[in-house]
């Protein structure tokens, strides 16, 4: 198993918890800037080269940019490169040994506001869509050659992102929201069953499914929402 963050100290941490945990499973920790191509790669190189081929990949990192139009062309990119082509980085880097032997499984952590929206945030709301899009293309391509892809999409999960550093952070998505233990007990058992969609929370379907069949209707709904929101939270959507 290899364990990869952007803070090296971390990423060992987290290993070294593993090995512990499971003294028979072969773990390493790599610093991984997921927003660059060459160390994706490195990455993938290294856990092949250590366990002889990579069986899933599970890309899970994300960053949130709580702006809409005010967001510079700069801070667009950075988060694009992050929620997005991040994906596409593992994709290509892993794709060719995957399908060489027929098998493989891309695991992508994008959330409920990529089938839904984000209030309070256009970028976040903006590349989670375009990673279920990416997630979609994925299967449609290369679903008939062994490569299974599942999305996890859960609304308020309990880390910083959603509570802040000091706990300082307030949203409506706290309410209701899961634990981490919660998401990847669910994100197993999707991957058992090879569902492309992994929802922990599962009233997100009810919404996506709303969403589907009446759009206008949807649409001033989330008028409403936003609105309760900017009243109660100044616009802070998690």
């Amino acid at each position: 198993m290899a364990i990869a963050d952007l803070n090296a100290a971390g990423a060992a941490t987290v290993a070294a918890e593993v090995q512990a945990a499971a003294p028979d499973c072969k773990v390493f920790g790599q610093a991984v800037d997921v927003a660059d191509a060459a160390a994706v790669q490195a990455l993938t190189d290294e856990a092949t080269r250590r366990f002889g081929r990579v069986d899933v990949f599970c890309s899970n990192a994300g960053i949130i940019l709580r702006k809409g139009l005010d967001a510079s062309a700069e801070e667009w990119q950075r988060i694009w490169d992050i929620n997005v082509m991040a994906h596409i980085h593992a994709a290509k880097a892993v794709l060719p040994q995957m399908l060489e032997r027929g098998d493989g499984y891309f695991v992508n952590t994008v959330s409920a506001a990529g089938l839904l929206s984000q209030i309070g945030s256009a970028p976040y709301a903006v590349t989670k869509h375009a990673a279920i899009g990416f997630a979609e293309w994925l299967s449609i391509t290369y679903g008939d050659r062994g490569i299974k892809v599942s999305c996890i999409c859960p609304q308020g999960v309990q880390t910083n992102m959603l509570f802040g550093e000091k706990g300082e952070r307030k949203g409506f998505l706290q309410e209701g929201s899961v634990t981490a233990e919660h998401v990847a007990n669910a994100t197993l058992e999707g991957m058992a069953d090879e569902r492309f969609l992994i929802l922990p929370h599962p009233e997100v379907l009810e919404y996506y499914q709303r969403k589907g069949q009446d759009y206008d209707r949807w649409l001033r709904g989330m008028r409403r929402l936003h609105e309760k929101v900017m009243q109660e939270f100044g616009g802070i959507a998690v």
